[in-house]
Protein backbone atom coordinates (compact mmCIF):
# COMPACT_ATOMS: atom_id res chain seq x y z
CA UNK A 1 0.00 0.00 0.00
CA UNK A 2 1.28 3.66 -0.67
CA UNK A 3 2.15 5.84 1.98
CA UNK A 4 -0.32 8.16 3.67
CA UNK A 5 -0.15 11.44 2.08
CA UNK A 6 -2.08 14.07 4.71
CA UNK A 7 -3.14 17.36 3.31
CA UNK A 8 -5.89 19.45 4.08
CA UNK A 9 -9.27 19.72 2.45
CA UNK A 10 -12.41 21.77 2.93
CA UNK A 11 -15.95 19.94 3.01
CA UNK A 12 -19.01 22.13 2.29
CA UNK A 13 -21.52 21.62 4.10
CA UNK A 14 -25.27 22.63 5.16
CA UNK A 15 -24.87 26.08 7.37
CA UNK A 16 -25.84 25.19 10.86
CA UNK A 17 -24.64 21.56 10.31
CA UNK A 18 -20.63 22.12 10.86
CA UNK A 19 -20.52 20.44 14.56
CA UNK A 20 -22.95 17.43 13.77
CA UNK A 21 -20.48 16.65 10.41
CA UNK A 22 -17.40 17.36 12.77
CA UNK A 23 -19.21 14.87 15.72
CA UNK A 24 -20.35 11.79 12.69
CA UNK A 25 -16.25 11.61 10.99
CA UNK A 26 -14.89 11.69 15.05
CA UNK A 27 -17.24 9.05 15.89
CA UNK A 28 -16.59 7.59 12.52
CA UNK A 29 -13.09 7.58 13.00
CA UNK A 30 -13.49 5.40 16.84
CA UNK A 31 -15.08 2.88 14.35
CA UNK A 32 -14.20 2.44 11.03
CA UNK A 33 -11.01 1.28 10.07
CA UNK A 34 -11.41 3.02 6.52
CA UNK A 35 -11.89 6.42 8.25
CA UNK A 36 -8.74 5.77 10.72
CA UNK A 37 -6.89 4.74 7.48
CA UNK A 38 -7.56 8.19 5.47
CA UNK A 39 -8.40 10.65 7.74
CA UNK A 40 -6.16 11.95 10.78
CA UNK A 41 -8.49 15.00 11.95
CA UNK A 42 -11.04 17.22 11.51
CA UNK A 43 -11.98 21.15 12.46
CA UNK A 44 -14.52 23.53 12.95
CA UNK A 45 -12.82 26.79 13.43
CA UNK A 46 -14.36 29.19 15.78
CA UNK A 47 -13.45 32.32 16.98
CA UNK A 48 -14.64 34.46 20.25
CA UNK A 49 -16.35 37.39 19.50
CA UNK A 50 -17.53 40.18 22.52
CA UNK A 51 -21.22 40.87 22.34
CA UNK A 52 -23.02 43.75 23.64
CA UNK A 53 -26.95 42.90 25.29
CA UNK A 54 -29.60 45.26 25.23
CA UNK A 55 -28.56 46.18 29.06
CA UNK A 56 -25.03 46.90 27.97
CA UNK A 57 -23.37 43.93 29.41
CA UNK A 58 -20.78 42.21 27.33
CA UNK A 59 -20.12 38.48 26.90
CA UNK A 60 -17.57 36.29 25.74
CA UNK A 61 -19.51 33.74 22.68
CA UNK A 62 -18.11 31.24 20.56
CA UNK A 63 -19.01 31.43 17.04
CA UNK A 64 -18.39 29.34 13.85
CA UNK A 65 -15.36 31.35 11.91
CA UNK A 66 -16.30 29.69 8.80
CA UNK A 67 -19.92 28.67 8.26
CA UNK A 68 -20.67 25.98 6.01
CA UNK A 69 -17.40 24.40 5.61
CA UNK A 70 -15.70 22.03 7.64
CA UNK A 71 -11.82 21.33 7.30
CA UNK A 72 -10.56 17.76 6.93
CA UNK A 73 -7.06 16.48 7.35
CA UNK A 74 -7.16 13.36 4.79
CA UNK A 75 -5.23 11.32 2.67
CA UNK A 76 -7.37 11.74 -0.61
CA UNK A 77 -7.71 8.72 -2.62
CA UNK A 78 -11.04 8.18 -4.55
CA UNK A 79 -12.25 5.54 -1.98
CA UNK A 80 -11.90 8.56 1.23
CA UNK A 81 -13.61 10.78 -1.43
CA UNK A 82 -16.21 8.79 -1.26
CA UNK A 83 -16.79 8.38 2.19
CA UNK A 84 -16.08 11.87 3.20
CA UNK A 85 -18.55 13.21 0.35
CA UNK A 86 -21.85 10.67 1.54
CA UNK A 87 -21.32 11.80 4.99
CA UNK A 88 -25.15 12.96 6.04
CA UNK A 89 -25.15 16.95 5.80
CA UNK A 90 -21.88 17.38 3.12
CA UNK A 91 -22.25 18.80 0.37
CA UNK A 92 -18.95 18.42 -1.78
CA UNK A 93 -15.60 19.81 -1.61
CA UNK A 94 -13.93 23.29 -2.17
CA UNK A 95 -12.08 22.64 -5.41
CA UNK A 96 -9.84 25.11 -7.21
CA UNK A 97 -12.69 26.48 -9.57
CA UNK A 98 -10.69 24.84 -12.76
CA UNK A 99 -12.12 21.53 -11.99
CA UNK A 100 -15.10 21.14 -9.95
CA UNK A 101 -14.41 17.23 -9.52
CA UNK A 102 -11.21 17.96 -8.03
CA UNK A 103 -10.77 19.14 -4.59
CA UNK A 104 -8.39 21.44 -3.79
CA UNK A 105 -5.74 21.03 -1.29
CA UNK A 106 -5.22 23.67 1.54
CA UNK A 107 -1.66 25.02 2.68
CA UNK A 108 -0.62 24.58 6.60
CA UNK A 109 0.06 28.01 6.48
CA UNK A 110 -3.55 28.54 5.67
CA UNK A 111 -4.77 26.34 8.43
CA UNK A 112 -3.19 27.96 10.96
CA UNK A 113 -4.63 31.26 10.32
CA UNK A 114 -7.77 30.16 9.90
CA UNK A 115 -7.84 28.17 13.39
CA UNK A 116 -5.75 31.14 15.42
CA UNK A 117 -7.57 31.90 18.43
CA UNK A 118 -7.56 35.85 19.74
CA UNK A 119 -5.68 35.77 23.02
CA UNK A 120 -7.87 35.78 26.13
CA UNK A 121 -6.14 38.36 27.68
CA UNK A 122 -6.78 40.32 24.94
CA UNK A 123 -10.48 40.25 25.13
CA UNK A 124 -9.91 40.89 28.73
CA UNK A 125 -8.33 44.27 28.01
CA UNK A 126 -11.27 45.07 25.27
CA UNK A 127 -13.48 44.51 28.42
CA UNK A 128 -11.46 46.27 31.13
CA UNK A 129 -10.67 49.01 28.64
CA UNK A 130 -11.15 52.58 30.78
CA UNK A 131 -11.90 56.14 29.42
CA UNK A 132 -11.11 59.78 31.31
CA UNK A 133 -13.36 62.71 31.08
CA UNK A 134 -12.11 65.28 28.49
CA UNK A 135 -10.06 62.47 26.46
CA UNK A 136 -10.40 62.45 22.36
CA UNK A 137 -12.17 59.84 21.01
CA UNK A 138 -12.60 58.71 17.43
CA UNK A 139 -16.04 57.41 16.83
CA UNK A 140 -15.20 53.56 14.59
CA UNK A 141 -18.67 52.12 14.65
CA UNK A 142 -22.51 53.41 14.18
CA UNK A 143 -24.17 56.24 12.01
CA UNK A 144 -21.40 58.26 13.26
CA UNK A 145 -18.42 56.57 12.36
CA UNK A 146 -15.24 58.90 11.77
CA UNK A 147 -16.35 61.83 14.04
CA UNK A 148 -14.45 62.93 16.36
CA UNK A 149 -15.41 64.28 19.81
CA UNK A 150 -14.10 64.17 23.83
CA UNK A 151 -15.61 61.97 26.26
CA UNK A 152 -17.69 64.01 28.66
CA UNK A 153 -18.89 61.02 31.01
CA UNK A 154 -18.12 57.54 31.61
CA UNK A 155 -20.46 54.81 32.15
CA UNK A 156 -17.79 52.27 33.57
CA UNK A 157 -20.24 49.53 34.81
CA UNK A 158 -22.02 49.99 31.65
CA UNK A 159 -19.06 50.21 29.24
CA UNK A 160 -20.56 53.41 28.15
CA UNK A 161 -19.58 57.04 27.46
CA UNK A 162 -21.07 60.04 26.41
CA UNK A 163 -19.12 61.87 23.54
CA UNK A 164 -19.69 65.27 22.30
CA UNK A 165 -19.12 65.31 18.46
CA UNK A 166 -19.04 68.28 15.82
CA UNK A 167 -21.83 68.06 13.12
CA UNK A 168 -22.63 71.00 11.54
CA UNK A 169 -20.76 73.32 14.14
CA UNK A 170 -23.07 72.36 16.81
CA UNK A 171 -22.01 70.12 19.85
CA UNK A 172 -24.19 67.18 19.98
CA UNK A 173 -23.67 64.55 22.77
CA UNK A 174 -23.84 60.66 21.84
CA UNK A 175 -24.26 57.86 23.86
CA UNK A 176 -21.88 54.96 22.40
CA UNK A 177 -20.16 51.80 23.96
CA UNK A 178 -16.62 51.11 24.73
CA UNK A 179 -16.55 48.92 21.10
CA UNK A 180 -17.28 51.84 19.28
CA UNK A 181 -14.89 54.30 19.71
CA UNK A 182 -10.92 54.30 19.70
CA UNK A 183 -8.75 56.77 21.18
CA UNK A 184 -6.68 59.22 18.86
Amino acid sequence: MAENVYKWYVLRVISGKENKVREYIEGALQTSSLFKEYVSQVLVPMEKVVTTDRNGKRAIKERNKLPGYVLVECNLTSESQYLLRNIPNVLGYLSDGRNDNKPAPVSQAEINRMVGEVDETELNLLLDETYVVGEKVKVVEGPFKGFSGVVQEVMQEKHKMRVVVTIFDRQTPLELSFSQVDRE
